[in-house]
């Protein structure tokens, strides 16, 4: 099976936030760039790492032990823009829509998002890349890879 990033024009691309929130957010590259930053360093690991060695084989991607990586991430606090935007103080999770080849959803507790969640710009002081969720991705230290969406 062959993956290929999606294809994105930073022009047109927009971060949405929108649910049970006061003022529904929508933010381009630019803008988004421009919020204050934060860095932290953090581990993504596939939760699939080390799949070849089961016995017996399980389904999906057979990874050996490479899929794993740490390094230094920047971005702006979930928490910041889930404030700008006024989420509920009731509500009890966040939905990631990813633009993967697979539409890829996943929750967070608000608990986390609100905590030290991150919305990825650059990747040991570089711009995202394709491979690597280009033009963001939400960094979620802690939780296996594939909740980094």
């Amino acid at each position: 099976m062959v993956v290929s990033s999606p294809v994105i024009d930073r022009a047109a691309w927009r971060l949405r936030i929108g649910g049970l929130v006061e003022r529904p957010l929508e933010l381009s590259y630019d803008e988004l760039t421009a919020l204050p930053e934060k860095s932290l360093f953090a581990t993504v690991e596939c939760a699939g790492n080390g799949r070849s060695f089961l016995k017996p084989h399980a389904p999906g991607v057979q990874w050996g032990a490479g899929a794993i990586g740490h390094a230094e991430w920047t971005g702006v606090p979930l928490s910041v823009l889930l404030d700008e935007a006024g989420a509920d103080p009731n509500a009890k999770w966040v939905i990631a829509e990813g633009a993967d080849a697979h539409n890829l959803d996943r929750s967070i507790p608000m608990k986390k998002a609100m905590g030290d969640a991150l919305i990825a710009i650059y990747q040991n002081g570089e711009r995202l890349m394709p491979g690597n969720g280009y033009p963001m991705r939400l960094l979620v230290p802690g939780y296996q890879g594939n909740m980094n969406v």
